[in-house]
């Protein structure tokens, strides 16, 4: 029976460890660590996972401010937006909650951002510097992914790490930083994605299996190999006759997994709540090195 990677409990510890932190900055009569969200138009996930950041930084001591748009905001006034946060000096991070509408260019916005307040880790100076190996903010889910695997101590040196999807939130850069130089860190990785004939063959010799899909139960127990490390970053609503109407389904059929893993996250209660911690690690990162707070 796998151990349970269990991300709620060390989401928990890790805010702990912020909170005490930030007590000390506001002992030492200085300002907390302000992390400002930019929420456009009115999707029901964004809007539960920005209200849940917010709630976060109540619980760290963080100062948060929402700034909200309708899904109608033009470029032009989502950038000009932007620029203030980036001049503002009492604002150490901001976020632009994803997906936009369709009349706004997300490159463009996530290029706009100041890379030094950019705790979400999109941009792309972040994301070079982070695969050169440099001192950088960690996009929030990687990040949660490396905390767990640490904070748990699985052994990731010479390891074979296959990753299922390779988007640039999660897919991408975690092929990068299980390949680094570092603990966690130091593995053979293979990156997978839908034209990757039979993955099950890639999966069935993997030390540690990270799958970030969408596609509920895709990973079956009889794709992995026994002693395997199972990592679910999907996260989907699978419609039930439950009160809510949905299950929230992960990526791995767990119950057949959990039977010949050694290790694995459930959902929820695995990757999610480390993402939003991390986002509080970076924050107060952003606040410690910021140029404004010397």
């Amino acid at each position: 029976m796998a151990k349970i990677l269990d991300g709620l409990k060390v989401s928990k510890e890790i805010k702990k460890e912020i909170r005490a932190d930030v007590d000390k900055i506001v002992a030492g009569k200085r300002r907390p660590p302000h992390l400002v969200a930019i929420l456009v138009g009115s999707n029901g996930a964004s809007m539960t996972y920005v209200n849940n950041k917010i709630k976060d930084c109540k619980e760290v001591g963080f100062k948060s401010s929402l700034i909200k748009f309708s899904s109608t905001v033009s470029e032009a006034e989502l950038l000009e937006t932007i620029s203030e946060l980036n001049k503002d000096k009492d604002v150490d991070g901001f976020i632009v909650q994803l997906p936009l509408p369709k009349q706004i260019d997300q490159e463009k916005i996530i290029m706009a951002i100041d890379p030094r307040k950019d705790v979400d880790g999109f941009h792309p100076e972040n994301f070079g510097k982070m695969a050169l190996e440099m001192d950088t903010f960690l996009p929030a889910t990687p990040f949660g992914i490396l905390t767990l695997l640490e904070r748990y101590q699985i052994d990731t040196k010479g390891k074979h790490c296959v990753i299922i999807g390779r988007s640039r939130i999660v897919g991408k850069p975690m092929s990068i930083l299980m390949g680094r130089k570092d603990f966690p860190g130091n593995s053979t990785v293979t990156l997978t994605h839908s034209y990757t004939p039979h993955i099950e063959d890639f999966t069935k010799n993997a030390d540690i299996v990270i799958t970030a899909l969408g596609d509920p139960n895709f990973l079956k127990g009889e794709m992995i190999k026994k002693g395997a490390v199972v990592i679910d970053v999907g996260i989907t609503r699978v419609e039930d006759n439950t009160e809510k109407g949905y299950t929230l389904t992960g990526d791995v059929d767990f119950e057949s997994c959990k039977e010949i893993a050694s290790a694995i996250t459930p959902v929820p209660g695995g990757v999610g709540p480390m993402t939003r911690a991390m986002l509080m690690k970076n924050t107060i990162l952003a606040y410690k090195t910021s140029v404004y707070n010397d």
